[in-house]
């Protein structure tokens, strides 16, 4: 029996999947998170799908010990390669990736059927957003362009989002978005909603679509169909409460992190990788 006062627990390559917990807060500020960033890994967007499965399954196991109630896979490049691993071994409890509800808005969203998806070069090679819209009635319909974008990460972890090396990076690779008209962006990271008004200043036109805004209105969807929503707070401004996991604490760690969430955080507890099965 899942309790409703379990925590929902959130796992990340690193930190970007921050900007998905932040958007799992606005819309459901009352629940208790985890919040699991393998820090001294990242990236996996460079990675083999099999050790990225090896890492999905570390972390999946890692988050059902401590009895959470829904799994968000705050990582495209997980959703993308591992997501049927990290539900095989969750078994009852829900798994939310960023993937399937992701492409559901873009389709939604596109006026000219001209879509463009960026993300690291795993999530591009994996071909998931693609195959996400083309499943979906009208799917087949559309136009999608899809480029990686490899600098955007360590441009957005260096806190360079408003530094002209993100729009000379931003010019080129968005330049065949623009060729092609695009109307509508998928961020297809979790650091990509950073550089939210670089990518609008470069591609004017085009509407984007966050990731973890989507997933996490897909999460208090389920959570309350299932009637596992915490009783709302009597007081409306109290700090969330967010239990911190990482496999490393860099040393720009808690100016990265604020940054991310937009407040600053507790100090994380180290996870050992012999804790990790």
């Amino acid at each position: 029996m899942i309790d409703v006062n379990s925590s929902i627990g959130v796992f990340d390559s690193g930190i970007g999947g921050l900007t998905v917990l932040r958007q799992l807060i606005r819309f459901m500020p009352d629940e208790h998170y985890i919040y699991l960033g393998d820090t001294a890994r990242v990236p996996y967007g460079n990675k083999s799908q099999s050790i990225v499965r090896t890492y999905a399954e570390q972390f999946t196991r890692f988050l059902i010990a401590k009895n959470v109630k829904l799994i968000v896979v705050a990582c495209n490049t997980v959703s993308s390669v591992a997501l049927d691993t990290v539900r095989n071994i969750a078994g009852d409890i829900e798994v939310i990736g960023m993937i399937e509800h992701t492409s559901y808005a873009a389709l939604r969203t596109t006026l000219n059927n001209k879509i463009g998806i960026i993300g690291t070069r795993a999530t591009i090679n994996s071909n998931a957003y693609m195959e996400g819209i083309k499943s979906i009635p009208g799917g087949e319909n559309m136009k999608i362009i899809s480029q990686a974008c490899p600098l955007f990460v360590p441009i957005v972890e260096e806190g360079l989002i408003n530094h002209q090396i993100a729009y000379l990076a931003a010019q080129e690779y968005l330049s065949n978005l623009i060729s092609e008209n695009v109307d509508t962006i998928v961020l297809g990271c979790t650091h990509y909603p950073l550089l939210s008004r670089v990518i609008s200043e470069i591609v004017p036109g085009a509407t984007l679509i966050d990731c973890g805004e989507h997933s996490s209105v897909a999460a208090l969807r389920i959570l309350a169909e299932k009637n596992l929503l915490r009783k709302q707070s009597a007081s409306i401004n109290q700090k969330p409460e967010i239990e911190f996991y990482v496999t490393d604490i860099p040393s720009i760690f808690y100016e990265q992190a604020q940054r991310f969430l937009g407040f600053p955080i507790d100090t994380p507890k180290t996870i050992d990788f012999k804790d990790l099965v």
